[in-house]
């Protein structure tokens, strides 16, 4: 077989996590700042314009994928994740509303923490578990996602969310308005509360998910801490959500829309100063010492 010729493009590398359409969370991770942009005219979301001749670059529309098996999968592990978190963080409080306070704000925080927890040890490989648009917007604003599957990974989450709120309405019917974030406080503090949590979440997520020297195998572990923390120390007054389908699927459900602008836009904008902070003062190459060997629960 004849040598290749100098010059002839060498195949790209499989995707690999942090890079786009790669999952944030798993035992494999690299820096996803350092992905080239150029190379993703020859991803498999690529659509021809034209039948490439022997020796010939195909060109392509990048901005319109065509849907595949891969990403057909992370949606649907996308959607599957989204409505267990939702499912067991409504339940809490619904359970609490129900049962004269039988879970208390400890158990609420546990449900939560505990449902992100196993959603990210058990989905993460495949979909990366963002389970939160605020989390997908933030990691594509900071290049850690590709804006083209930001669209379709935030369907999934609403629709998960209007569903897991729907079965649990079914199921704790009429007890259905524990579980809707309200604001107890004035929405100026709540406001505040919910940007300040996000971005106490999303620095860590960041931190976890896209930097080679924080301990990736714990990723689950420390994000629900993270969310659990939170909720104690916010959900007596904004009620912790931190993620804007954890309000919109229960209030779609309960018929009550309070101050629902604020958790649409509160956690976002604490995610993606959370998600900024953390790449302004991480690491770079060459500052510490070498990234270590990662290890994985399989090994």
């Amino acid at each position: 077989m004849p040598e290749s010729e100098a010059g002839t493009p060498t195949l790209s590398a499989p995707t690999t996590p942090g890079t786009p359409g790669g999952p944030l969370f798993s035992s494999l991770r690299v820096d996803s700042l350092s992905y080239d942009r150029s190379s993703l005219s020859r991803s498999k979301y690529c659509l021809p314009l034209n039948i490439p001749t022997c020796g010939q670059v195909d060109s392509c529309f990048t901005e319109f994928p065509v849907p595949d098996v891969s990403l057909a999968r992370k949606l649907g592990a996308e959607f599957v994740g989204t409505f267990i978190l939702i499912f067991a963080a409504t339940a809490g409080p619904i359970v609490n509303q129900k049962y004269n306070g039988a879970e208390t704000l400890i158990g609420n925080a546990a449900c939560a923490g505990l449902a992100v927890m196993v959603v990210i040890l058990s989905t993460g490989h495949i979909s990366g578990a963002h389970l939160n648009p605020s989390l997908t917007i933030a990691f594509a604003t900071l290049r850690h996602f590709p804006w083209v599957q930001v669209p379709a990974y935030i369907g999934v989450q609403v629709a998960a969310s209007i569903c897991a709120s729907f079965a649990l309405k079914g199921v704790y019917h009429p007890f259905m308005s524990g579980g809707v974030t309200v604001p107890s406080v004035s929405t100026g503090q709540a406001f505040a509360l919910e940007f300040l949590i996000t971005f106490n979440l999303l620095f860590v997520v960041t931190s976890v998910a896209t930097d080679t020297r924080a301990v990736g195998e714990l990723a689950g572990i420390a994000v629900g801490a993270t969310v659990m923390l939170n909720i104690l120390v916010a959900g007596p007054t904004s009620g912790g959500s931190m993620n804007p389908v954890r309000t919109l699927g229960p209030a779609v459900a309960a018929g009550n829309y309070k101050s629902l602008w604020l958790y649409l836009v509160a956690p976002t904008l604490g995610a993606i100063a959370g998600a900024g902070t953390y790449t302004a003062v991480k690491l770079r190459e060459g500052e510490a010492e070498q990234p270590r060997v990662v290890r994985s629960f399989r090994h």
